[in-house]
């Protein structure tokens, strides 16, 4: 049940494909959305059943929702879609620029017929000098400058580990649509919601950028480290873990010295962040011999215990084990729907609210799973349904 939740009013049709377009329904359904995915009866989303990776993909971001397999080129297809738009509150779209218009499905197309939609377009860039430009993830992590400052130096620029800025544009893509049901329920109009990967990944760049302008100074790589604090970095272990420390007082500082019984903090070139950061070379270079000699577990614990910044380094399975996430029910469990079906634990929204509970992970719908239960929820009779079907309009 999804009655108690904000968005339980909410139908949403997403025309999202990849990451960032089903990103922003997950997100709202999260919040109690009944997310309808359109997709085409031939194949459907372009990571249905592609790679282990890419089925991994769709998995996660499009459970909790429902699929209407739906040929829009088709004249009986469109008319499906046009009914659809009738009960819809919320459009998302994440095709290259100017699919939608050559559907007759943009922003322009629908506005006059259809006054209350929120329409949201997740691009590449917003309109300007770039608009007409095709847009991966790496592009604008590249041209936003998350590039320059991830990795580490004297090596080549490289991506963040996850989509982030698909992700990100899908974030402040479900902010502006609830910003613009919020403003619609004053109004009764929708309107025209524009999320982009560039200036999306710009806007995490924001205090480098202002760094940048104030101070005239250009950061590189950073690694694992900040160069406002010395030690601020992850260390190899004698294990051969990783594990990143960070002490950002010096109350800190000292804490961990002391834990580790090492007496760097009562050396003046290391008592204070100022000199730590003048001889932040050194630093590490002393911390690393001492922190080589300690396993994982023991160096973890006794810089908990004392009160210091610290974590092990974890892959995706040290995640999925992690006690925390266990205790607090952070992950959910899903059955894949394409190869091999599996199944697995996946995130659950990540926010917590007094009023309202979050939804359990469903599973991602097979193709055209609930083609015909939405359309028989639209009035149409069985004989319409099968002839559609026949037309090869839907599936």
């Amino acid at each position: 049940m999804t009655g108690d939740r904000p968005l339980s009013d909410v139908t949403v049709l997403e025309l999202g494909h990849i990451v960032a377009g089903p990103f922003c329904g997950l997100l709202l359904a999260d919040l109690g959305a009944t997310v309808l995915k359109i997709e085409h009866p031939d194949g459907g989303d372009a990571i249905r059943d592609s790679s282990p990776l890419g089925n991994s993909s769709f998995n996660y971001v499009n459970r909790n929702k429902e699929s209407v397999a739906l040929d829009l080129k088709s004249e009986s297809g469109r008319a499906v879609f046009d009914d659809l738009l009738d009960e819809a509150d919320v459009l998302v779209e994440n095709f290259a620029s100017d699919t939608a218009e050559r559907l007759d499905i943009g922003y322009e197309d629908l506005r006059e017929e259809y006054p209350k939609l929120v329409y949201c377009s997740i691009k590449g860039f917003n309109p300007g000098p770039y608009e007409e430009r095709p847009a991966l993830d790496p592009v604008a992590e590249a041209l936003s400058g998350l590039m320059s400052v991830t990795g580490h130096p004297g090596q080549p620029p490289v991506r963040s580990g996850t989509s982030l800025a698909d992700m990100t544009a899908s974030l402040y893509g479900a902010l502006a649509v609830m910003g613009a049901l919020r403003q619609r329920d004053a109004t009764g109009e929708g309107g025209k919601v524009v999320a982009p990967l560039f200036e999306s990944s710009v806007a995490l760049m924001g205090y480098w950028l202002s760094f940048t302008g104030a101070y005239n100074e250009v950061p590189g790589p950073l690694g694992a480290s900040h160069p406002n604090w010395a030690p601020y970095d992850a260390f190899r272990t004698a294990d051969d873990e990783w594990v990143f420390v960070g002490p950002s007082s010096e109350r800190q500082w000292r804490a961990m010295c002391e834990a580790l019984d090492l007496d760097l903090h009562d050396e003046e070139r290391f008592a204070t962040v100022e000199e730590r950061r003048r001889h932040r070379e050194r630093l590490s270079e002393l911390l690393t011999d001492e922190l080589g000699s300690i396993d994982s577990e023991v160096l973890v614990r006794r810089l908990r215990d004392a009160g210091v910044p610290v974590a092990p380094v974890n892959d995706t399975r040290g995640v999925l084990d992690d006690p925390h996430l266990t205790a607090t029910d952070a992950l959910g469990e899903i059955t894949t729907v394409e190869g091999a079906e599996r199944t697995v634990r996946v995130p659950k929204s990540p926010v917590r609210a007094s009023g309202f509970d979050r939804v359990e992970p469903s599973d991602p719908p097979r193709l055209g799973e609930n083609t015909d239960t939405v359309l028989e929820a639209l009035g149409y009779s069985r004989e319409r349904i099968d002839a559609l079907r026949e037309q090869g309009a839907i599936r």
